[in-house]
């Protein structure tokens, strides 16, 4: 049985304001503040299958706002509860990047609005909208009023420590 929970655009906006996601111009508009990169710095690749030998050299220095998102003026993050995108390496407590404007294609994984609850699923389009989950105890959504799509997943951030 799908778990979810019904959170309107502006109780979203808010807690978006209380965490520095989102900002507001003089006028009011909601815009997500543009702050200053972390460059890192980007020293060589690691063998992930045959152990090879390493060497540190500095190649590059490179931001990962840059690396993660195209364009930052269409584009927030969102925190992960729960677990049913869990199969596609999703996990509770990631931080997903959203991105909007994007046209959601077929296996896309998307944030929408369904029939008034918000949630992350695979979007399919045949004939009718349907999402799916990435976890086989949850059940396909299909909307019965109305479906808006806010966003396309566009990267997926984990914390290891």
């Amino acid at each position: 049985m799908a778990r979810w929970r019904s959170v309107s655009p502006s109780f979203m906006a808010r807690g978006f304001l209380r965490a520095g996601v989102l900002g507001r111009t003089h006028t009011g508009r909601l815009v997500a503040p543009r702050r200053g990169a972390c460059p890192l710095r980007l020293l060589g690749s690691v063998a992930a299958g045959f152990p090879s030998p390493a060497e540190e050299a500095l190649l590059d220095t490179m931001s990962l706002d840059e690396y993660l998102i195209k364009r930052p003026e269409a584009t927030f993050m969102l925190r992960v509860e729960g677990d049913s995108m869990q199969d596609a390496g999703i996990l509770p407590g990631d931080v997903v990047l959203v991105e909007r404007g994007r046209t959601a294609r077929n296996g896309d994984i998307v944030i929408a609005c369904v029939d008034g609850a918000w949630t992350m699923k695979y979007f399919y389009k045949d004939g009718g909208v349907r999402l799916e989950s990435a976890n086989k105890n949850y059940a396909t959504i299909r909307p019965r009023y109305k479906l808006a799509v806010e966003g396309v997943v566009s990267s997926v951030i984990r914390k290891l420590v």
